[in-house]
């Protein structure tokens, strides 16, 4: 446990990793300072090869960073290592348990790893089991079972020791939209009624939206925003998007709402698309107005921004597209820093 219960659970600075491709350095984290707090539920959202996982591996001791320092529950993540990992509970992107062991067991066999004699084993596997609704399920062999419960158990496993702090690597890719769901409401009330910090890294934007309460977006190893999801879309503002019957219309609209406060205002042949900052209180005066000044709106609608008009305003490209598309180069660069990382592991030297 955290020796300093009053500090950050988390702490980083300029926390970087670097890897060789090519025979040239490659910072897939660049500088990162974070701090998280007792009880937080915290998402990294960005696209596949942004940084996220390198992060998360960095902060549970799967790797060394390059340079920068960071604490997790008061523990160095190079020198403390054994202590860091006591702390925390961490579900990475592959199935945790064997695919021809029952799950039951494999509770079980996490619980005594961690020390607990054979009846705390027990009893603490049922208790587990049916926190994440697998009682009727835990007997049969884990590859028997559906992805959803694959992945609840997983989350199991990683509760066994009683962690205060939970890291989750992409705990939904893979899932259909209702398991998705269903994991996110275990992950929510993992965090309200049980108090565990949360760390998980995402690329569906509606997951950080929906469940957490601070998203970090990351893109290129670097952070390029830190708030409440709700603060970043906030900021942003509310997409006011007005239809005419001819482009003289919309023209006149769109010098009449370019003096809006703040706003940023687009204009294609008769639509005009306005960017505003309480877009939905300020359109209905928009409208009377131009009507007032004989342009007729033939079209109106409201929508709030999203995380991924955010990212598309921070980067200039849309974070699912982002996804969408990964790059062979993002592909080969994590295939070539976890192949690193493994035989570096393996030979018992530091990355």
């Amino acid at each position: 446990m955290n020796q300093n219960p009053s500090g950050p659970v988390i702490q980083t600075h300029q926390l970087t990793r670097t890897f060789t491709r090519h025979g040239r350095p490659v910072e897939a984290v660049r500088g990162l300072d974070l701090q998280v707090a007792d009880g937080e539920l915290v998402a990294f959202l960005g696209p596949n090869g942004a940084g996220k996982s390198t992060t998360l591996r960095m902060l549970t001791t799967l790797i060394a960073p390059t340079s920068g320092t960071a604490e997790v529950a008061g523990h160095d993540v190079v020198r403390e290592q054994a202590a860091v990992r006591r702390a925390i509970g961490y579900v990475g992107q592959g199935n945790a348990a064997g695919h021809q062991q029952r799950g039951r067991d494999e509770v079980v066999s996490q619980a005594r790893a961690h020390g607990m004699r054979r009846a705390e084993a027990n009893a603490r596997a049922d208790e587990l089991l049916a926190a994440f609704d697998l009682t009727e399920h835990a007997r049969r062999p884990v590859s028997t079972l559906s992805g959803g419960q694959r992945r609840r158990l997983d989350v199991a496993i990683g509760l066994v020791h009683r962690p205060r702090l939970m890291f989750l690597d992409e705990p939904s890719t893979g899932l259909d939209p209702q398991n998705r769901v269903n994991l996110q409401e275990q992950v929510v009330r993992l965090n309200r009624e049980l108090g565990t910090t949360v760390v998980l890294t995402t690329h569906y934007l509606e997951e950080a939206d929906a469940i957490a309460d601070r998203v970090i977006v990351i893109d290129h190893g670097l952070v390029i925003a830190d708030d409440t999801a709700t603060r970043l879309k906030a900021g942003l503002g509310d997409l006011v998007s007005l239809g005419f019957t001819d482009e003289d219309d919309a023209r006149a609209a769109a010098e009449r709402a370019a003096r809006l406060a703040g706003a940023t205002v687009e204009r294609s042949g008769r639509d005009v698309a306005v960017r505003v900052a309480h877009g939905r209180d300020l359109a209905a005066s928009l409208v009377t107005d131009l009507a007032a000044s004989g342009v007729t709106v033939a079209r109106i609608e409201v929508a709030g921004a999203t995380l991924d008009d955010v990212f598309l305003d921070l980067t200039g490209r849309s974070l699912r597209e982002s996804n969408e598309h990964q790059t062979h180069d993002q592909t080969h660069d994590q295939a070539h820093e976890q192949t690193h990382d493994e035989q570096t592991e393996k030979d018992g030297v530091a990355a």
